[in-house]
C-alpha cells in the first residue's frame, strides 16, 4: 500500500525548500520562495554549480579588463615589492614575451581581488537553498567577511610573507654567487603566496558553515585543538617554499589565530550540541 505523505506546515526553522534560478526573485538568498514538492536532484546541483561558475568568470574577466585598465600603477606597486631585495632593484627576462605574459599575470591577480566580492557571493547563492530561513540574513555578513579576510590575507603575504621569504633566498649571495633572477619563477612565488594566504584567511567562514550545518561545534574545535595546531604547522610548511622556521612561524601564527576566531564564530552561530534531532518525515 502506497503510503501518501501528509502535507507539512512550513515553519522559519525548516529548511527552504530549492527554488529554481531562472527568475531574480528565486535567487536572492532573502526569497522566501513557494513550497516545491522534491528537493534538488543531483543533475540541478550541478546546473546550479555551472550558473555560479559561469558568474564567477564574468566577473574574473570585468575585473581583469579594469585591472588592465590601470596596469601601469599595478605594475609598480607590484615591482616595487619584488626588487626591495634584489642588488641594482631589476630582474631579467630570457624568453621573449616573458614580461608581457607577466604583465597580463600582475592584471588577472589584481581582477581576483577586485571580483573577490562578487564571487564569494555566488558561492553564498549556491549554498543559500540549502540554510534555514533565519541563516540566510547572514548573506551580507558572510560576503563582507570573506571577501574582506581574502583581501587581509594577501596583503599579509604582500607586506610580510613575502618579504620575510625573500630576504632568505637573497642572503646566499656573496663574492662568487651574484642573485639575478628571472622575473617569471619570482612571480609565481608571489602568486602562490599571496593566493595561498588569502585562502588560509578564509578559515573563520568556513568553520561558520560548518558550524552552521551541524559537523563542527566550538566544543569539537576545542577538544582538537592539538591535533588542529599540528595541522596548521604542517600546511604552513607546504605553503612555504623555502622551509625556514621563521616563515613557518608567520604563516602557523596567523592561522592559529584565525583558528580561535573560528571557535569563537562557532560558538556564536553553530548548532547547539544538546539540540534536539529533527522528526523524520
Amino acid at each position: 500500500m502506497a503510503l501518501v505523505p501528509f502535507p507539512k506546515q512550513r515553519d522559519e526553522e525548516s529548511p527552504q525548500p530549492y527554488a529554481p534560478t531562472g527568475s531574480d526573485e528565486a535567487s536572492s538568498p532573502f526569497a522566501d520562495p513557494d513550497p516545491l514538492d522534491g528537493r534538488m536532484t543531483f543533475l540541478e546541483h550541478l546546473d546550479e554549480l555551472r550558473k555560479r561558475i559561469t558568474h564567477a568568470v564574468v566577473a574574473l574577466l570585468v575585473g581583469f579588463l579594469i585591472a588592465f585598465a590601470f596596469i601601469e600603477r599595478t605594475e609598480a606597486f607590484v615591482y616595487a615589492r619584488l626588487t626591495a631585495e634584489i642588488p641594482g632593484g631589476q630582474f631579467i627576462f630570457t624568453e621573449p614575451g616573458e614580461a608581457f605574459f607577466i604583465m597580463l599575470k600582475i592584471a588577472a591577480l589584481s581582477g581576483v581581488l577586485l571580483a573577490s566580492p562578487y564571487i564569494m557571493w555566488q558561492v553564498w547563492l549556491f549554498i543559500a537553498p540549502g540554510l534555514y530561513a533565519r541563516e540566510k540574513k547572514l548573506a551580507i555578513p558572510f560576503v563582507v567577511g570573506s571577501s574582506s579576510l581574502f583581501v587581509a590575507g594577501t596583503a599579509f603575504s604582500h607586506y610580510v610573507l613575502f618579504p620575510a621569504a625573500w630576504r632568505f633566498f637573497a642572503s646566499f649571495s656573496n663574492e662568487w654567487v651574484v642573485f639575478t633572477p628571472r622575473i617569471d619563477p619570482v612571480f609565481g612565488l608571489y602568486v602562490k603566496l599571496m593566493l595561498g594566504m588569502g585562502l588560509v584567511f578564509q578559515m573563520p567562514m568556513i568553520i561558520l558553515v560548518l558550524a552552521r550545518i551541524g559537523l563542527v561545534s566550538a566544543g569539537f574545535l576545542l577538544r582538537n585543538i592539538k591535533y588542529s595546531v599540528l595541522l596548521i604547522f604542517i600546511v604552513a610548511a607546504v605553503i612555504t617554499p623555502d622551509g625556514s622556521p621563521v616563515s613557518q612561524a608567520l604563516v602557523a601564527a596567523p592561522m592559529f589565530l584565525l583558528y580561535l576566531i573560528g571557535i569563537g564564530v562557532a560558538w556564536l552561530f553553530g548548532k547547539s550540541e544538546k539540540a534536539e534531532p529533527e522528526n523524520s518525515a
